[in-house]
């Protein structure tokens, strides 16, 4: 059988007569920038959330660099960022003249350590960015309490977790992405609500600052050519807002879907004596951009990923290097050994086919092969 990673194809099949119909008529009107489909969508999207607002934008690094525009911060203000994480977390505060300030994430959930941010804090530090990796919330409650002590603004990285549900101690329940004070997103093909191109997005129950998000995306212009400040040309064009309104309509199916081949991965690899599944905290529900497993002690996770390959089963590394050893991120603050759980999952993580499309067929071979390398 064909095993793909990601099944953007199949998952097009379902939708693709929506779509066509979508892009025929943006070609035929030829509005293709700002147009009623990227209207919609930020309207759709904002009552999927919850949130007040949603402002559009080209793509998910974008929006991190935009939220951190939208602050107003000197030069030289620090950035608390999770070491285990995606290089556009990073990127945008570097390009900003920002610090980067490493810390460290949880062993289990590999969201940033509330435990580690206050240490972290200097009379420097401005913002988090709290990171909702491979599909589950980092633990908000703690981290916007600490925010709030110290008056940081909190900035949301949700490219990974669109759709999933954070849960306060007192009952009170979020979309990811709507908790901080902006929260963002990336329409990246493979993500969970994907485009078919480059996209992204920014939440925000704030309306004044909402305003300065969306001039700051369009040239700092608040109308035409009355531009209020230094911006960004960061659009999202209408024939992705046709995808992206297509693909919402079934979102909570998407993520059912996701929830159920999880389900069965876990229930056959739960006794594993290679791997170690995913673990989901129980404040938060787990969408499941990534089926990220750690290999156990012992276990040689490149001989595991090529006897996988071997059997046509696509595996990929998420990631296999954490930022603070990265060539373009290195701080003499922050030297090899000082993330110690960041430096871990880089060498131990990998992540099994994820998608809409999956089959208990693809997923039982999967496991079969991967409880054959156990026994070989």
């Amino acid at each position: 059988m064909k095993i793909e990673l990601v099944d953007l194809k199949g998952q097009y099949d379902r939708i693709a007569q929506e779509i066509e119909q979508g892009i025929k008529d943006v070609m035929q009107t030829t509005h293709f920038i700002k147009g009623p489909y990227g209207k919609k969508l930020e309207h759709e999207l904002a009552h999927f959330l919850g949130s007040k607002n949603v402002v559009n934008c080209a793509n998910g690094t974008d929006a991190l660099q935009i939220a951190l525009m939208a602050l107003d911060l000197k030069e030289g203000a620090e950035i608390i960022t999770p070491a285990f994480t995606y290089a556009a977390t990073v990127e945008v505060a570097k390009l900003l003249n920002f610090k980067p300030v490493y810390v460290d994430v949880q062993p289990d959930t590999f969201c940033v350590d509330p435990s580690k941010i206050e240490a972290a804090i200097t009379d420097k530090t401005k913002a988090i960015i709290p990171v909702h990796l491979f599909g589950q919330s980092a633990d908000m409650e703690n981290i916007m309490n600490i925010a709030l002590q110290h008056n940081l603004a909190v900035i949301e990285d949700n490219a990974q977790a669109i759709g999933a549900d954070y849960t306060f101690s007192g009952g009170t329940v979020k979309k990811t992405g709507t908790i901080g004070t902006i929260g963002t997103t990336s329409f990246f093909p493979t993500k969970n609500l994907g485009c078919y191109g480059d996209g992204g997005a920014l939440f925000c129950n704030d309306d004044l600052l909402t305003e300065k998000l969306r001039m700051i995306a369009n040239h700092g212009q608040s109308s035409l050519y009355n531009f209020e400040m230094i911006g960004v040309n960061s659009r999202l064009d209408e024939m992705q807002a046709v995808v992206l309104l297509a693909k919402l309509k079934n979102l909570n199916d998407y993520t059912d879907r996701r929830q159920w081949a999880a389900s069965k991965y876990d229930a056959l690899l739960k006794n594993s004596q290679i791997v170690s599944i995913p673990f989901v905290a129980t404040n938060t529900s787990h969408v499941y951009h990534q089926y990220t497993l750690k290999v156990k002690e012992g276990i040689d996770r490149a001989t595991l990923k090529e006897f996988l390959n071997s059997k046509g089963i696509p595996t990929k590394v998420y990631y296999p290097i954490p930022m603070h050893t990265s060539k373009a991120y290195l701080d003499t603050q922050f030297p090899k050994g000082s993330m110690p759980v960041s430096e871990a999952l880089s060498e131990t993580v990998f992540s099994l086919p994820m998608h809409t499309e999956l089959t208990i067929e693809v997923i039982e071979y999967v496991a079969a092969c991967i409880n054959q390398f156990e026994n070989q």
